[in-house]
């Protein structure tokens, strides 16, 4: 009976897996407003009736595809954010888990969908915000309010601090290579990642007697 059942949800998950990278594909190659759940279940080979029994709408599933390729990255933040090695030490960390993040292919494709339709569905903004640059932010946050009640960062808005320090991370090779898609990777992305570090620390470290 316990074999039955792990098998029925082995099944299950293998199956909202499947359903997931099928939608993941569609959105990124149509768009959202062009990915319908009729598209996705022909795709899959069922019924859109099966489709509903894992997501209600084409939002559920969509904030779903996020959620799928958030989870490991939310994990590797914390896992950069150790206090090992100091505050700078650990910001680097924390910037190189970013930058490679969305520097990837699928995170590019992703940026530039959300940023192709938002427009006209405000809600995808609104749910790609929340489940990925504002839950970061706020993770970062958390550390840099940690840092400055230890000292180790001088008093202030830790969530304006979160901020400064992930725009200083993607004013280079991200910007670049979100709107030339072709350029050559020139850039050092560990280098750019320093660089943050550095000036941020400058801006933020601890005021000396």
């Amino acid at each position: 009976m316990i074999d039955a059942i792990d098998r029925r949800a082995a099944r299950k998950a293998d199956r909202r897996r499947a359903i997931l990278e099928v939608a993941e594909r569609s959105f990124t190659e149509r768009g959202f407003a062009n990915t319908s759940m009729s598209t996705i279940a022909a795709e899959l080979g069922g019924s859109k009736t099966t489709l509903w029994t894992y997501f209600p709408s084409k939002e559920d599933l969509f904030a779903a595809v996020l959620d799928s390729k958030i989870a490991a990255f939310q994990q590797a933040l914390d896992e950069a954010l150790i206090p090992e090695g100091g505050t700078a030490a650990a910001l680097t960390r924390f910037g190189r888990v970013v930058l490679r993040k969305i520097l990837s292919r699928d995170s590019m494709a992703l940026h530039r969908l959300i940023v192709a339709e938002v427009e006209r569905f405000p809600a995808l903004g609104e749910t790609f915000a929340a489940r990925g640059p504002d839950r970061s932010r706020a993770r970062l946050a958390r550390y840099l309010e940690e840092e400055m009640a230890a000292g180790r960062l001088r008093q202030g808005d830790s969530h304006l601090a979160a901020r400064q320090f992930f725009a200083l991370c993607q004013s280079g090779c991200y910007l670049d290579r979100l709107w030339r898609p072709r350029m050559v990777e020139a850039a050092d992305p560990d280098a750019e990642v320093a660089e943050a570090v550095d000036i941020f620390m400058r801006a933020w470290g601890p005021a000396r007697a």
